[in-house]
């Protein structure tokens, strides 16, 4: 059976497709102000990739922010359960996840089937999210994607005093003017950052198995200073960790799903309405 993940989140909308646990295509926009209109562009992008169309997929599955916007989901479900299956389907030894996105930070225990077991987020604060790393990138004059490189070419941060985005961003002009490099303040940044993320993580009591996912996580600065902090190894999904959530959404049957989200509860919005996948002449291997 074909099918599909839709994950439009708040800075980026993300689609997979998948056939008996093969991945056939990825697709990843940037994320538009109308969340319908993400989804479509992202799955549009995906189905081309795929040599399909939306009729020869038996059922999507829809997740992240704009989940409810997703016109062609016949099923919807909470990105916190998505993550964590999406990582367990990637490293199924792991137990914990932390997902950093545009705009949210998730700490997320699973256990060894992928299902959630504890879980804390921040979605309040721009602190600790891709959001704070991207404001910064501005005065510093250094690209976003460079940020990660930038930090590891440093051999000391410079203290940031406050994670304030507003306060921040007023620092950090300060301390260019006093002449400190400006790879010492990202690394800075970075380290403030994962401590942030790292206390989300220890409210719900970190695990060994630990899998780093979002697209902050393309970022190898943030991956070095959260093993540091954390003092646990962090493992990278070997695909684009900004995926893991589409990836998660991907159900193999009505039945595995609809049994499947009985059983976790919690934090799952259902709302199953898939029908039969239309028949296609065999793809060629």
């Amino acid at each position: 059976m074909i099918h599909a993940g839709c994950d439009v989140g708040s800075r980026t909308a993300k689609a997979v497709i998948m056939e008996d646990g093969e991945i056939l295509a990825t697709h990843v926009i940037p994320g538009t102000p109308d969340p319908e209109r993400s989804a479509r562009q992202v799955m549009e992008g995906a189905l081309e990739k795929a040599g399909l169309t939306l009729a020869e997929v038996g059922c999507c599955v829809g997740t992240g922010y704009g989940r409810r916007h997703i016109p062609f989901a016949g099923a919807r479900l909470s990105e916190i359960v998505c993550h964590g299956r999406g990582a367990h389907w990637c490293r199924p030894a792991a137990r914990m996840v932390i997902d950093v996105g545009g705009q949210d930070a998730k700490a997320i225990r699973i256990d060894a089937s992928g299902r959630v077991e504890r879980y804390a987020y921040n979605d309040k604060c721009a602190a600790g999210t891709g959001r704070f790393l991207e404001i910064m990138s501005k005065p510093l004059g250094i690209r976003l994607e460079d940020m990660g490189e930038a930090s590891l070419r440093a051999t000391e941060g410079v203290k940031i005093s406050t994670q304030c985005v507003i306060f921040a961003e007023t620092e950090i002009v300060s301390l260019l003017n006093q002449g400190l490099p400006a790879d010492s303040i990202v690394k800075g940044l970075i380290q403030a950052m994962a401590h942030r993320i790292a206390a989300l993580a220890r409210s719900i009591v970190p695990a060994r198995d630990l899998v780093f996912t979002g697209g902050v996580a393309r970022n190898p600065g943030m991956a070095a200073a959260l093993q540091h902090t954390l003092g646990l190894e962090v493992a990278i999904p070997a695909i684009d960790p900004q995926i893991i959530g589409a990836l998660g959404a991907n159900v193999q049957d009505v039945n595995t799903a609809i049994a499947w989200i009985l059983l976790i509860g919690g934090p799952v919005l259902l709302a199953w309405s898939c029908g039969t996948q239309r028949r296609r002449p065999a793809r060629r291997r």
